[in-house]
């Protein structure tokens, strides 16, 4: 056995890392830079910090945010406001789970904290739902039925049929004439960020669409009566199409000269801003066109979910090379995977993210 050679990393173009000295830090950009230099976790969050710089900062750069998870009842709707308030990011994609809860503090509701150990029972009889250590008052959903509500009332959408952008979009010009505080609807309409719900029935707001169409559905009855069945109740379909939302959201991949996705979760919202690329070469393949395939070039994921678990939420990027999705690393794909709870590493990041486009 002929003996190990004992060479020094720097030999091979190695990195050097540093202990992490706190004394120097004077910033949280300063943080993830020297976060970058140590390992694990902290390594992953420094890289992010330059492939989100690299993927912000490219002018020909359209980025996509997706959000899955309870990030609004968590209270981190503003860092969302804020990455489309500063034109970080050009489209979102969410659960509609996510913004409902979000629109509750649009109009100047409130969450509250909870013991997750108490009494689930004794919760729903006080109106109070409990998501993890958090509370969303049903009273407050209620308040969201009648945003949405109004919005469907006042707005007619073109050809008279929605989508989910669609929606979003007039309940964004609803909240900015309400002007009762910042929300994430309201900055996408302002900065015309389109905001896709492709599991939209999955929602309070898809459920209060859906029983806008009852009661419509019932008003035009002309006996009056309210002794219906189920079955007769149930058959009320409000006029919503879906595929609208896929071929828009193709439209807006087609005029992008680069495509960046920023990740929290996973999910639908992620698999479905995803699919795009494969979209296109289907597209192409199965009807016979010429189209131009879009991929990735940047991507940044912020998910504590291990690829082990089978979820897409835990899918890492290499394998969506493989689906055509995204640009490989050695032809310039540039990709950050942070396996950390978002409350946590999120604002950080666009904390350093901030200070350093704003330098």
């Amino acid at each position: 056995m002929s003996p190990r050679e004992l060479r020094d990393g720097r030999d091979d173009g190695l990195m050097p890392l540093s202990s992490l000295d706190l004394d120097s830090v004077t910033s949280f950009a300063g943080l993830a830079r020297a976060m970058a230099a140590t390992s694990f976790g902290g390594r992953r969050l420094g890289q992010a910090l330059d492939v989100c710089l690299a993927m912000f900062s490219d002018p020909e750069c359209k980025v996509v945010l997706t959000l899955s998870g309870a990030m609004t009842v968590a209270k981190q709707g503003r860092i969302i406001c804020d990455m489309i308030d500063r034109g970080l990011v050009q489209a979102v994609v969410a659960t509609g789970a996510l913004m409902a809860h979000g629109l509750t503090e649009s109009i100047g509701l409130t969450h509250y904290a909870i013991d997750p150990d108490s009494d689930d029972k004794e919760l729903f009889e006080k109106g109070y739902n409990r998501v993890y250590d958090t509370l969303e008052l049903e009273s407050n959903l209620n308040e969201v039925c009648e945003v949405v509500a109004d919005v469907l009332e006042q707005c007619t959408p073109e050809e008279g049929v929605w989508s989910s952008a669609r929606f979003c979009r007039a309940v964004g010009e609803t909240l900015d004439q309400r002007d009762e505080g910042p929300g994430i609807l309201r900055s996408a309409w302002r900065k015309n960020v389109p905001v896709f719900i492709p599991a939209f029935t999955d929602s309070e707001m898809g459920l209060d669409f859906a029983t806008f169409a009852m009661k419509k559905a019932l008003a035009a009855r002309n006996d009056r009566e309210r002794d219906i069945s189920y079955k007769e109740l149930f058959t009320a379909i409000p006029p919503y199409n879906p595929f609208l939302d896929l071929q828009e959201y193709a439209r807006f991949v087609g005029d992008a000269k680069a495509l960046g996705i920023f990740t929290v979760g996973g999910g639908v919202p992620r698999n479905w801003a995803q699919q795009v690329a494969p979209y296109y070469d289907i597209t192409a393949d199965r009807l016979e066109v010429e189209l131009a395939a879009p991929r990735f070039k940047y991507g940044v994921r912020l998910c504590p979910e291990p690829v082990y678990w089978g979820g897409l939420s835990g899918c890492t990027y290499s394998e969506g090379v493989s689906w055509g999705k995204f640009v490989a690393p050695e032809d310039g794909g540039r990709y950050a995977e942070v396996l950390a709870d978002a409350t946590v590493v999120w604002p950080l990041l666009m904390k350093a993210v901030f200070e350093e486009l704003d330098a």
